[in-house]
């Protein structure tokens, strides 16, 4: 009986075996399209127009370009779009076309330098998306300057994950350069929140060096105007740090470096690391530092892992990020917002993981906010405006545990901040750590909450002197309204009583409330600098608090 079972048991497994095969990453994104942001229609159509803005622009700030993005979208049936996206960018070149566009997972974006996308997914899952909605193929046009205009119609293999093209022809006599891309999808277009009018009015705010024009489904072009002239510095591609490295991808690097031992390949293949550091490390791993890497086992890498994790290493190079500035995201906010007080501010980079970041804020208050309604919070990842999942997002937290009535604005517990109010968060980093593929909210870390709680303390202190002003400004006002609106008939019953010219009362009158109105300002003033020391002290308490919970690092 027991023969039989094993038997039956074989049996069964090779019959298992036999349905069993390899699916490529297209084919498994064919089934879980809602990993990568194509969860509804609404939400899909954001999300194809995104990955070629996106794309656009990082191509522009390479090229070191001054961009300028069209997009437009044509409605062409019951909930059928189609998109196209144009840039100025250097365009590309022929022969990589076809991988770029219909192939997941090809590209450059795992580099260790600040970008828009960094999955080396984006635009062709929207390619993927239009063949799987719509069975109809990308066309791309790119021009390199040469003259010439490459123009590729394609669609993505599910099976091998490899280009199929449809078509491809080369015109000539064509100036300029850049890229053209034009894809059907199914799709929903709303103007409300979440739109694709939002995501672009936002991103004009972060790319203030970005020239925008869009014409929506009914036909209206709205442009978003570039009022920088300046892109932000260029980001370079950094080796990995040691406090960021994992065993496995420890491993992988042994056996794929090329240093003839174990101290060169610590030096040369990672950041940070000197020559004594790497023997330091050796010696700690009890490890001889002359053999060669390929010949670490796994617990000698184990080891070696242990021992850089303990050692003190320098902050890895910051010369791999690319912020936008606190005077750039202040002409952004401006230019969009219009508000009638805005306060910004780019702190200094540090690390999470062994991964540099900078954190950049924004306030603005009042003006077009009064007649617009809340815009609350705008997040921002390496510049890309992340519209969904709010509440999951690490810089959303770090917004709510800010106690903001300390600065003059309402708050219910744990909300975001009421009134005519917007802001800004801008995390740059050669990793976000997205808590999902589609890309919509950042992880929690300790030390990015930290800091985005300090940026916005230090904004915060200056829209708190603004508003404490604009009260005292305003009441002081409304007194000397009140005394101008009686003092004629004042100095009317005074000139009864005393004899004296009325005119003259009515004059003298006035000069004693000049008098008070300089008095009262310099009040202002005194009292708008103990406000925001009394600020200060209760945010060192604060502090002091969530430190002693552990809450920060």
């Amino acid at each position: 009986m027991l023969k039989l079972m094993k038997s039956d048991f074989m049996t069964i497994a090779k019959e298992l075996a036999k349905e069993h095969r390899e699916i490529s990453v297209a084919e498994f994104f064919e089934r879980n399209k809602h990993l990568l942001g194509f969860e509804n229609l609404q939400k899909s159509l954001l999300t194809c127009v995104r990955e070629a803005v996106d794309n656009a622009l990082d191509a522009c700030e390479d090229a070191r370009i001054l961009p300028q993005i069209y997009v437009e979208l044509k409605e062409i049936g019951e909930n059928r779009f189609k998109i196209i996206v144009e840039d100025n960018g250097p365009g590309i070149v022929k022969k990589n076309i076809p991988k770029i566009f219909a192939k997941l997972l090809y590209g450059g974006k795992f580099n260790l330098c600040q970008s828009r996308g960094q999955q080396g997914i984006g635009i062709s899952a929207s390619v993927l998306y239009a063949q799987l909605t719509t069975g109809k193929p990308t066309k791309i046009y790119s021009r390199i300057g040469d003259g010439k205009s490459h123009v590729y119609v394609l669609h993505i293999n599910i099976s091998k994950n490899e280009p199929e093209i449809i078509s491809e022809e080369t015109l000539t006599g064509v100036n300029g350069h850049g890229t053209r891309v034009e894809m059907e999808i199914k799709g929903k277009y709303i103007k409300s929140r979440l739109s694709v009018n939002e995501y672009l009015q936002q991103t004009a705010i972060m790319n203030p060096f970005a020239q925008i024009i869009y014409i929506a489904p009914d036909g209206k072009e709205t442009e978003f105007p570039r009022v920088v002239d300046k892109l932000p510095p260029k980001s370079k591609n950094i080796k990995p740090h040691p406090h960021g490295v994992e065993l496995g991808i420890l491993i992988r690097m042994l056996r794929a470096t090329t240093a003839r031992n174990i101290a060169g390949f610590l030096t040369s293949d990672f950041s940070s690391i000197g020559r004594t550091t790497a023997i330091k490390v050796c010696e700690k791993a009890e490890v001889d530092h002359k053999i060669s890497p390929k010949s670490i086992t796994r617990s000698e890498a184990d080891k070696i892992l242990d021992a850089l994790q303990e050692e003190r290493i320098q902050k890895p190079p910051t010369n791999c990020l690319s912020p936008i500035g606190a005077d750039a995201i202040r002409e952004g906010l401006t230019k969009e917002i219009h508000p009638e007080f805005v306060a910004t501010l780019s702190r200094k980079p540090t690390v999470y993981s062994g991964h540099p970041f900078i954190v950049e804020v924004g306030i603005a208050y009042g003006g077009d906010l009064e007649k617009e309604g809340n815009i609350s919070l705008l997040r921002f990842a390496n510049k890309v405006p992340l519209l969904y999942r709010q509440s999951a997002c690490a810089l959303t937290k770090s917004v709510t545990q800010t106690s903001w009535r300390r600065y003059g604005l309402k708050q219910s517990s744990g909300a975001l901040p009421q009134g005519p109010v917007a802001i800004l968060i801008h995390f740059a980093s050669v990793w976000i750590p997205y808590t999902s593929e589609s890309k919509e909210a950042i992880a929690a870390y300790p030390v990015i909450m930290k800091e985005v709680r300090l940026a916005l303390q230090e904004v915060s202190r200056k829209l708190a002197l603004y508003l404490s002003k604009k009260r005292r400004s305003k009441y002081q006002e409304e007194r000397i309204a009140m005394f101008k609106r009686y003092a004629s008939e004042i100095a009317v019953a005074l000139s009864g009583l005393t004899g004296k010219e009325k005119e003259k009362i009515e004059e003298n009158m006035m000069k004693l409330v000049e008098e008070k109105i300089k008095k009262l300002e310099l009040e202002t003033e005194e009292n708008s600098e103990l406000i925001t020391e009394d600020v200060e002290e209760t945010e060192e308490k604060t502090e002091d608090k969530f430190k002693e919970n552990g809450d920060i690092e």
